[in-house]
């Protein structure tokens, strides 16, 4: 069994904002992040060890300012935590293979899941679809 990876590592594999955010739990500002109007095929990956997330037909704009979506791109993917700071009652999640924080579930969601993951963007990496393939015959 491998040794859990410490704030040191982490240190050296990302950013200052990142570390900040993944790390610790932080959140990035509203409409600051990389992808919170981005809209581009693809899947969204842990910053922290690559692990697929979301897939982004699961993602709508829900003018919050963040990326959202309405599903994990698969049962358990994410670990749901109860987060009861700056006096409010929320859901924090975090990448269950890393336990990387990602941002919170809310259950105001516009679709028939009827959920929205808040994700900080600077949580995810985007791994866009290649649109540029040509067809093979």
């Amino acid at each position: 069994m491998s040794k859990p990876k410490d704030d040191n590592y982490w240190r050296d594999q990302l950013t200052d904002e990142e570390f900040e955010v993944c790390r610790k739990g932080g959140t990035e500002p509203p409409y600051t992040g990389e992808y919170w109007d981005v809209f581009d095929e693809g899947v969204y990956r842990c910053r922290c060890c690559g692990e697929i997330l979301f897939d982004s037909a699961a993602k709508f704009e829900s003018y919050c300012g963040w990326p959202s979506f309405d599903a994990e791109f698969a049962e358990g993917i994410v670990r749901e935590l109860p987060d009861n700071s700056f006096g409010m009652q929320r859901v924090e999640i975090l990448c269950s293979k890393c336990d990387s924080h990602l941002g919170h579930v809310f259950d105001d969601g516009p679709t028939e899941t009827g959920l929205r993951y808040c994700i900080n963007s600077l949580s995810v990496q985007l791994d866009k679809k290649d649109s540029g393939e040509e067809e093979k015959e």
